[in-house]
Formats: C-alpha cells, sequence, structure tokens
C-alpha cells in the first residue's frame, strides 16, 4: 500500500511538473506555437474549386494543389515546383489569368518596402504544362482580361508583354529613380494608402489606365546601410514628411493599338490623392478615387477611356477623415456597391451607375469590418461584422435590399471567411482566445458546417502542457466616465490577497484593435511567460481605437495623443486600486504608434508608470509621412499646437521612471531619426535611460536571433525595473 502511495505522489508530481512547464522567448520567437494555416488560400473565379499552396518536406518542394469546395478533395497539382529547376527556390507568389488557364508565378523575391517587391516572373500554361520566363526583377505583373497580353514594371516604367510573339512593348520612356514612377505607387501611396499596383486593363484588353507619379520636388531621406562592409552604403528615397511636398500625380489611359497615350484632365483638383484607380465593367468607363490633401473630401470619378473627360458620379465629406478601402464593386450594369461611415457607422450602400443612391444594404449601430461579395444571381451581399460585439467577428449574408439577414457563422470569436465562386459554400476561418484557429467548409445558406478542415488540434494539445491563463475581458471605466475594451491575463496560481505588478500593452493608433477576442500572438505568448514570473498584463483600447464608431475613432482628430494618452494614464488609475494591484508597480509597452504612446505615458504620467518601453517609436509627428499624419492632424503649419502639445520629444523633462527606447538602424517607415532626437533631448536633460539600436533592422526589428535577443532584452528590463 506504502509503495503504491509513493508512486501516485510520484506521478502526480511529474504531472504537475508537465502542467507547469514554463515558455521561453526561445520557444516563442522560434515559431514553437505556430499555427497551422491554409497558405495561400485562393478560391478561383470560374469553378467552384480553390487552390493552396502545400509544401512537401521529403522532397523539398512545393505544390500548388487544386481543391473541391463541395467535398475538399484534391483534383489536382496545378504545378509542382521539383518538375521544374528553375522553380527551385520555390513559389513566392502567383497570379492567375481571367479564365484561370495561365498562371505567372514569381520567385527570387527581394522586397523593397512594406508590400513592394521584385521578383522573377514565369508564366505557365496549366494545359500544356510550359514554364516561359518572361524576364528577371519585375513588379506587379498582370494579365490582360483576354489573357493574351502581360502588364509590368520594371525600373520606374511600364511594359506590356505579349504572350503569343513574346515581344514586349515599352509604355513610358520617363521613368527614373527618385525622379518619376510610372504604373507603381510612390513610398507613401505604399504605406499609407496600400497599395503598389497604379496600373490597370480596361474590361476589352484594350487600354492601359496608369498613375504617374512626379517625385522630383519630395524631399529625399537617407539611410545608413552598414552590413559587414568596411564603408557602409547610404540608401536615399524620397519621403514626404507632414507639411512637405507629395508627389505630383497624374493619370494617363493608353492605347494598346495605337500604342498613345492621353491624360485625364484633372485640372480641377489641387494638391490631391488619387487614392484608388480601376476599371468599370464598362471597358470605356475608367473608375478613379480623389481626395484631397486633408483627406477629407473624396470624388468618386468616371472617366471616358477615349475622351479622358471626367465627372463626379459620388461625393463623400467627412468632418474629420475618410477611410479609403478596396470595398467597391461594380455590378454587370456597372451599378455599384460601396462603404461608408456616412451614418456614423461603417456600413454598405448600393448605388446606380450614375451615382444615385438606391438602397444602404446594412444598418445599425455598429460596424461592417469585411465585404466578401455580392452574388448577383440571388442578390444577396456575403460581409463580416462586429455586430455581436466589438471584440467579435461574424460573418453574414443579407438581400441587396437590406432585407432576410442571416448569421452564418456561429461561434463567438473572430470569424472570416472565403467564398466559393457561387456563393454556395464558404471556408470559415475561426479562432478565439481559447481555441487555436480551425477551418472548416460551411453552407453560405445556413452557416451549417459541412466538414473540418483544418483543427490545429496538435497545437490545442501542446498548449495545455502550459497550462496557460486565459484572457480575461472586461470593461474599465475611467473616472472620466470613459468606457474602454480591455483584456487581463493573470498568473495561473493567482491569489486574490497578493499585490502584483503590472505590465500594460497598447498600440492605440487610430482605428486599431488590440482587445479582440481571437487566437494567440507571439506577444500574447510573451505576456503568458510573465504571468508565469508573477506579472499581471493589462490590454486597454482607448478612445481613437476602432469598431465601436465613428465618433469614439474619430474624436482624436488634430491631437493625436493627447486622450489616448489620458485614458492609459486613466485606465492605469482604475487598475492600480484594485485590491491585488501594486499600483507603485506599473510598466507600459508599444511599438510603433504604441512606442509613441508608451513614451508620452511615462513623461506624463511620471507618477502613475514606473517604466516604458518604447520599440520604434514616433517621437514627433512631424518626422511622420504627410498622408498618415496629415489626414488626423493636419500639417505642422495649420496645426502646430496639436503636434507639440503631445509629442513624448517635448516632456522628457518630466521623466522619472525607467525607460528603455528601441530602434532599428534601417527603419524606413518611423525613421531612426525619431530615436536619435529623443536620445538627445533626454540627455540635454540631464536623464538616464537605457536604450538599444538594431543595425540595418526595419520596422519590424527580425531576421535570425534579433527577435529573440530584443525580447530577452525587454524581459530583463521588466525583471530589473519592475
Amino acid at each position: 500500500m506504502k509503495s503504491k502511495l509513493v508512486f501516485v505522489v510520484l506521478f502526480l508530481s511529474g504531472f504537475n511538473l508537465i502542467a507547469q512547464q514554463k515558455l521561453t522567448v526561445e520557444e516563442i520567437y522560434s515559431g514553437a506555437f505556430r499555427t497551422e494555416t491554409m497558405d495561400e488560400l485562393f478560391a478561383m473565379k470560374n469553378s467552384n474549386q480553390y487552390t493552396v499552396l502545400n509544401f512537401d518536406r521529403s522532397s523539398r518542394s512545393m505544390q500548388l494543389d487544386l481543391y473541391d469546395f463541395a467535398t475538399l478533395q484534391k483534383i489536382n497539382t496545378i504545378v509542382d515546383t521539383k518538375n521544374f529547376p528553375e522553380l527551385a527556390d520555390g513559389i513566392d507568389s502567383f497570379v492567375f489569368s481571367k479564365d484561370e488557364k495561365q498562371l505567372l508565378i514569381a520567385n527570387n523575391t527581394n522586397a523593397i518596402f512594406r508590400y513592394s517587391f521584385t521578383a522573377d516572373y514565369f508564366l505557365y500554361n496549366l494545359a500544356s504544362k510550359k514554364l516561359t520566363k518572361i524576364a528577371s526583377q519585375l513588379q506587379e505583373p498582370t494579365f490582360s482580361p483576354d489573357g493574351l497580353k502581360i502588364g509590368f514594371a520594371k525600373e520606374n516604367n511600364l511594359f506590356i508583354y505579349d504572350i503569343a510573339s513574346e515581344k514586349i512593348t515599352q509604355v513610358t520612356t520617363d521613368g527614373k529613380k527618385n525622379s518619376v514612377i510610372n504604373g507603381i505607387t510612390d513610398w507613401v501611396y505604399e504605406e499609407e494608402f496600400a497599395f503598389v499596383r497604379a496600373y490597370d486593363w480596361s474590361a476589352d484588353s484594350k487600354k492601359l489606365a496608369y498613375i504617374r507619379f512626379d517625385e522630383s520636388q519630395v524631399p529625399e531621406f537617407s539611410m545608413t546601410i552598414f552590413q559587414k562592409e568596411l564603408y557602409p552604403k547610404m540608401e536615399t528615397f524620397k519621403y514626404p514628411k507632414a507639411g512637405e511636398k507629395n508627389s505630383e500625380v497624374s493619370l494617363f489611359v493608353y492605347d494598346v493599338n495605337t500604342g498613345s497615350s492621353k491624360e485625364v484632365n484633372l485640372g480641377n483638383y489641387n494638391d490631391f490623392y488619387i487614392a484608388r484607380m480601376k476599371w468599370t465593367n464598362d471597358a470605356n468607363v475608367l473608375c478613379a478615387q480623389v481626395l484631397n490633401r486633408h483627406q477629407d473630401n473624396l470624388d468618386l470619378l468616371f472617366i471616358d477611356g477615349t475622351t479622358a473627360t471626367s465627372k463626379v458620379v459620388l461625393n463623400e465629406k467627412d468632418k474629420a477623415y475618410i477611410d479609403v478601402t478596396d470595398n467597391l464593386t461594380f455590378l454587370k450594369d456597372n451599378s455599384f456597391i460601396w462603404t461608408s461611415e456616412k451614418d456614423g457607422f461603417n456600413h454598405i450602400y448600393v448605388y446606380d451607375k450614375t451615382g444615385k443612391l438606391k438602397n444602404q444594404v446594412t444598418k445599425g449601430n455598429w460596424e461592417v469590418t469585411a465585404y466578401y461579395g455580392l452574388d448577383e444571381k440571388t442578390k444577396t451581399v456575403f460581409y463580416q461584422s462586429v455586430e455581436n460585439g466589438s471584440t467579435t467577428r461574424d460573418v453574414y449574408r443579407i438581400g441587396l435590399d437590406g432585407k432576410n439577414k442571416v448569421k452564418l457563422s456561429s461561434q463567438i470569436g473572430t470569424n472570416s471567411a472565403t467564398f466559393s465562386p457561387n456563393f454556395q459554400y464558404f471556408i470559415n476561418t475561426y479562432s478565439s482566445t481559447t481555441q487555436p484557429t480551425v477551418y472548416t467548409l460551411n453552407n453560405a445558406k445556413d452557416g451549417k458546417q459541412i466538414q473540418s478542415i483544418i483543427d490545429n488540434k496538435a497545437l490545442a494539445e501542446k498548449v495545455i502542457k502550459y497550462n496557460l491563463p486565459v484572457k480575461e475581458f472586461f470593461e474599465i471605466t475611467t473616472e472620466k466616465g470613459n468606457k474602454l475594451n480591455a483584456w487581463m491575463i493573470k498568473p495561473k496560481d493567482f491569489d486574490a490577497n497578493k499585490k502584483y505588478p503590472v505590465f500594460m500593452y497598447q498600440y492605440s493608433g487610430p482605428g486599431s484593435q488590440q482587445v479582440d477576442n481571437k487566437w494567440n500572438t507571439a506577444n500574447d505568448y510573451w505576456f503568458m511567460m510573465l504571468s508565469q514570473q508573477g506579472y499581471i498584463t493589462v490590454c486597454v483600447d482607448g478612445r481613437g481605437t476602432g469598431f465601436k464608431g465613428a465618433a469614439f475613432k474619430k474624436v482624436t482628430q488634430k491631437q493625436l495623443g493627447k486622450l489616448e494618452v489620458e485614458d492609459q494614464i486613466d485606465a492605469a488609475n482604475v487598475i492600480g486600486n484594485y485590491t491585488y494591484v501594486d499600483k507603485s508597480r506599473i510598466g507600459i509597452f508599444g511599438w510603433s504608434y504604441g512606442g509613441f504612446m508608451s513614451s508620452n505615458c511615462l513623461f506624463k504620467g511620471a507618477e502613475v508608470f514606473k517604466m516604458a518601453i518604447a520599440v520604434a517609436p514616433v517621437t514627433n509627428w512631424r518626422f511622420y509621412d504627410s498622408i498618415y499624419t496629415e489626414r488626423y492632424l493636419q500639417t505642422p503649419q495649420e496645426n502646430a499646437s496639436g503636434y507639440d502639445d503631445n509629442s513624448p520629444i517635448n516632456f522628457v523633462s518630466k521623466l522619472k521612471g525607467n525607460f528603455l527606447l528601441i530602434h532599428g538602424s534601417a527603419d524606413d517607415n518611423v525613421h531612426l531619426q525619431n530615436s536619435m532626437q529623443m536620445v538627445e533631448a533626454l540627455v540635454q536633460a540631464n536623464k538616464q535611460f537605457d536604450w538599444a539600436i538594431y543595425p540595418d533592422k526595419n520596422h519590424g526589428i527580425y531576421g535570425g536571433k534579433t527577435r529573440i535577443q530584443l525580447y530577452n532584452k525587454m524581459t530583463n528590463f521588466i525583471k530589473e525595473k519592475l
């Protein structure tokens, strides 16, 4: 009996060891908790099928596989890299022709900025299985709708490749680095309007519209690239900071048959942006979205492809700013679907081809967060929204007339959908704070699950061994009466009678969200690791963040960093009064906008915060780009106080706590200049602080062991200073 008891005790001790397995930075940031995904999931347009890019570890090859939506069965392998020595390095990305009989395959990709890259491109014929190299290091190649030609950009000029003859025609000739760009966006458009390809084919393949960027007058920014060379090199590019000159943009229509271009007359506009451009279903009607520099007035233009004359079909105005999206969808008769915040929440609208409002499709005090498409046969719209709470996402269908709404997702958390071309099925991607990402096949009529595809059970079982805490969602009401979404991660062995230090995390940028019910990011595991070491982590989405209506989001207009900082300080004061919190030990952390915030909070909330970590922070909005900054602050010339009263660099004298400042030296987005100016200000204020610069790392600060070293550094700082 005694021996059995000893065995039981030993068994239970072993179980506890497993149950209390400790997280490490090395595990977290080397991908130990990576979720299984459907890589490059792409719904075909002409058949009820989808593709997934798979990797075969045994042969070290990649396969682009075709699956049936109804059965989830693999139909065939479209292309296997092991059959083509030219693709030995794999498939980085791909684009189908409109008839889906041809494929453009990219490899040997070289990143430029956030979205842009050059790559070697190959043309693959699905029937003949012939692979033809088009050219090296192209940008944004796109098939003409008839599948006979391919447009592409190279070295700031536009070209057309004829598939039959393999002949290349040069469309523009004036492209020049740091001077003129044709058909590809400049740095600030790419970063802030989130698109790179600035050209488009007409429906009949006879015309090519493109935007020309004259950035010759835009001030240059230079970064030192160190590498391991004896002499570092300088990387210089055009970067318009707030209030400085932007690229002058112009719009052209190129006639493929005549080889001539016509400029669209935009003479009514001054200092403007062409935020979007695409052809409508009418082969002779081009559409462009023109924004004024303040971004509070948007004109939707219809442009005659022959005469290049334009007319305004829709105008949107806003007291603050207008968000630009990719939701504009043209129907067969050139009526169109549009999303807008004009009633105070983001909703779906349908207009006729003249721009007359036909119907508001969705209504309510909640936001549409994604538009998935329209089934024209049944006149049914599919979308994602936060109707059931701003921290969740659900999938819906609704009639184009705004009637017969059906909720298609069933589980509480974050749901998103990829629909089959006939809108009969959708693949639902679901996760929550307690459920790793699962992919299921669902019926689009009622949302019922048909079959499981990926369940990430192995990850769920792995995580159990760590006995990790769960995020607790709640609402903080500040002393000023502001109700703010929040989550908290407590130690698993939490004792309400103890006093715990609190580590606050936030981003806080306009329209952003960190408090949402979805599966763990790498940072979440880090916060849980800190909980194993006795820290409580809290995240609060203050005023200015998204998905709670336009008024909540846009209240920070012209004063970035004022109300957001107040909210974090006020939230820290509320949390500090919890019986189980040591209010003398509250810290705060953030990256980018979050770094701007954490710096401000430490300086302005010197009596509240003991420490702060700021990674890649904006320290004065005068240093940041024109499109983003002016959207929320207007120019420094117009709103100097909006810049200066809330920039942490101006409040370094208030520093009392412990401060860790981190930046990558090759950050093309938030320039190292921000941290260098902050360092100098701190030095001249005779303030002690810690800092780290990561050579040749961009805004993300990653590569090799970088993330591991960085997060170990931050962990040690927290343990020492909090």
